[in-house]
This record gives structure tokens, C-alpha cells and sequence, in this order.
């Protein structure tokens, strides 16, 4: 069975009167270790998928199998649940608490899962993409590619088997966007599912597969080619 298996997933939001249809009939399948750029205009339906593969939202219509499970009608604490245990993210804008270490950043999602060990489990993220030596600088000591791997050491400190990044190079220098994207290569290579939301066909052509949507459909889903990592990040 696919990792994530949807089908007709439609998203519709009312504004007023007016019903606007963010996805219509998405049917798509990922398998585990798969690597998915998702790509299409503005207004196409790209955060809306993500959002709703990342259970931060429910869908109007259509099922949603995660790992088997159907979680397309799950309520907010179950929704909660599965993110803290199956997904981590990534987004463009880094997210962090400017006033906290980066050790305390990435220790946040432990917090709420109860997690005794957090210190070590936060420490061993961060040393996981290259930071164990920033862990005690705050985020405005870092530079954007050190604060975007502290955003991804926070995403992989549960341990998830798929990571969502949402844009996350558009913040960086083409030079620090191809180091992060570097981790992600490798990530993949460990066995970690990625999907990224992305408007940048480079991007794009490092993922194994391309998905692309327009007015809330998929219009096109090809294979790239095969990406071979060293499953080591430096």
C-alpha cells in the first residue's frame, strides 16, 4: 500500500456567497521514500494540497489514506496526533522563536509530545544536519542557511517518515539553497519521504518526481530521474 494514497480530494472554501474550489478531484499516489516536488502558479491549489497531505486540514470531499489510516475525517486532537508522530515541516519563512537557542527551537515539538529526553534528542537533530556546535546561538547569530537547517533539525527531531517543505529555499541565496537542498538529497537517501512545494523547475528537477497543478487539478505528474545521496549529511 502507497504511504499516502488520496482520492478525489476537493477543497472548497465559501467566501460569502461565493464558493471558491481550491482543489478539485486530486487523486495521487506516494510511495514511502518517494521524493515530490509539486509545482503550479499562484492560485493553483500547491498550499492547499500540502496543507491537507500535512492533516493541517481536513478536505470537503474525497479520502485520504495516510499509512493506511483514513484520516480525511479525523478530529483536530487525532489530526494533532498523527502530525506529531508521521510529519515534520519545513517552510520558507524558518518559523523560529527569535528570543530562543537553537537547541530550545528544535526541542519544541517535544514539548508537546512529553518526550523526557529532549535535551538529547534536540542535540542529536541538530548534529544530524551539521549544527551541533550552533546549538546554543539564537537565531539572529545565525545566518539563513544555519536557521533554515535548525527549522529542519526541529522537523526531524520526532523522527517522521515524511517531511514537508513548503518553499524552502526561497529565502536564500542560491549558493546556501543548494546546500540545504543538498540535506534534503540526503535525507531521501536515509529513507525519509519528502515533498516540497516549490516554483522553481531546478528545484524541482532534484526530486525524483514532479507534480504539477493548476486551478486546483493535477495537469502533469512525471518522473524526473533517480536520486542517489550519500545517506550522510555533512
Amino acid at each position: 500500500m502507497p504511504l499516502i494514497q488520496t482520492q478525489d480530494l476537493r477543497k472548497t472554501y465559501k467566501m460569502g456567497h461565493v464558493e471558491v474550489h481550491a482543489l478539485r478531484r486530486v487523486s495521487i499516489e506516494i510511495e514511502a521514500g518517494d521524493y515530490l516536488a509539486i509545482m503550479g502558479p499562484s492560485g493553483s491549489g500547491k498550499s492547499t494540497l500540502m496543507n491537507l497531505l500535512g492533516c493541517l486540514d481536513t478536505p470537503s470531499q474525497g479520502t485520504y489514506l495516510l499509512d493506511g489510516e483514513d484520516v480525511s475525517n479525523l478530529g483536530p486532537d487525532r489530526l494533532a496526533a498523527v502530525r506529531s508522530q508521521q510529519i515534520g515541516f519545513v517552510f520558507q519563512q524558518f518559523n523560529l522563536l527569535p528570543r530562543a537557542t537553537a537547541l530550545q527551537n528544535v526541542e519544541l515539538p517535544l514539548v508537546y509530545t512529553g518526550a523526557r529526553n529532549r535535551r538529547e534528542l534536540a542535540l542529536r537533530s541538530l548534529e544530524r544536519v551539521g549544527l551541533g556546535d550552533r546549538a546554543h546561538h539564537r537565531p539572529t547569530e545565525l545566518s539563513g542557511g544555519e536557521q533554515q537547517r535548525v527549522a529542519m533539525a526541529r522537523a526531524l527531531v520526532n523522527n517522521p517518515n515524511i517531511v514537508l517543505a513548503d518553499e524552502p529555499t526561497g529565502n536564500l541565496d542560491s549558493h546556501t539553497g543548494e546546500e540545504i537542498l543538498n540535506v534534503f538529497d540526503e535525507l531521501n537517501a536515509e529513507g525519509i519521504t519528502m515533498i516540497m512545494v516549490t516554483h522553481d523547475p531546478q528545484v524541482a528537477d532534484r526530486c525524483r518526481r514532479t507534480v504539477q497543478l493548476v486551478d486546483g487539478e493535477i495537469i502533469s505528474d512525471k518522473q524526473n530521474h533517480e536520486v542517489r545521496g550519500t545517506g550522510e549529511i555533512q
